[in-house]
């Protein structure tokens, strides 16, 4: 089966490896072709769905689907998916809600809707795209014009790596909020793709 035959996910950078766990343990891993858009468009929402419309335009017949949440988008994959019949996106606002599930997702916000949310992807690379991407590294008298109104740092974790809880908490005390961690797993993602899209998947294999 050749790439532009099997099916095909687009998916933001941010999630290689949780969606390299779920395609493995799924036994998808031949069977899918993934293209990974830069993780930076998480700073950049503007930029996802030209980003998607291009792999989309050129994806030919086969079965999609869009590894991607709102995102920040307002609403505006939504309206282009409309122009894409049968392909579909992780459902949910954004990562933390399709990580953590959005009953847990829920509870948490309503109790504390000045939470500031990690990944490990995110944690992993917070200075980069958050201490630096603000500004924060030359301009810490910014930290209350962007973070003033957050009362709480919330890690929800894929793997559950000591060293990135201790990097989320040194995160969480860099913008002098106080800290929390649940560990989440991947199964929110995993739930996410259509079983209609890894049966389609599957037949795939078997026939490769």
């Amino acid at each position: 089966m050749s790439a532009g035959e099997r099916p095909l996910i687009i998916a933001c950078g941010a999630l290689v490896s949780e969606l390299r766990e779920v395609l493995n343990r799924n036994g998808l891993a031949d069977a899918v072709e993934v293209r990974y858009l830069p993780a930076n468009l998480h700073n950049r929402p503007e930029g996802i769905v030209p980003a998607l419309r291009e792999h989309l335009d050129a994806r030919g017949n086969r079965s999609t689907f869009v590894g991607y949440a709102d995102c920040g988008t307002g609403g505006q994959i939504d309206t282009m998916l409309l122009d894409y019949p049968g392909v579909e996106r992780i459902s949910g606002a954004h990562c933390y809600e399709f990580f953590a599930g959005s009953t847990l997702f829920n509870e948490v916000q309503d109790a504390e809707p000045g939470t500031f949310y990690l990944t490990d992807f995110l944690a992993k690379h917070f200075r980069a795209l958050v201490w630096e991407g603000l500004g924060l590294d030359t301009h810490p008298q910014l930290r209350d014009a962007y973070f003033g109104n957050y009362t709480k740092v919330m890690y929800f974790s894929q793997v559950g790596d000591d060293s990135l809880i201790a990097i989320a908490k040194e995160a969480a005390e860099m913008l002098g909020l106080n800290f929390e961690h649940r560990h989440v797993g991947v199964q929110g993602l995993e739930a996410s793709i259509p079983v209609v899209f890894q049966s389609a998947a599957k037949r795939n294999v078997s026939v490769n």
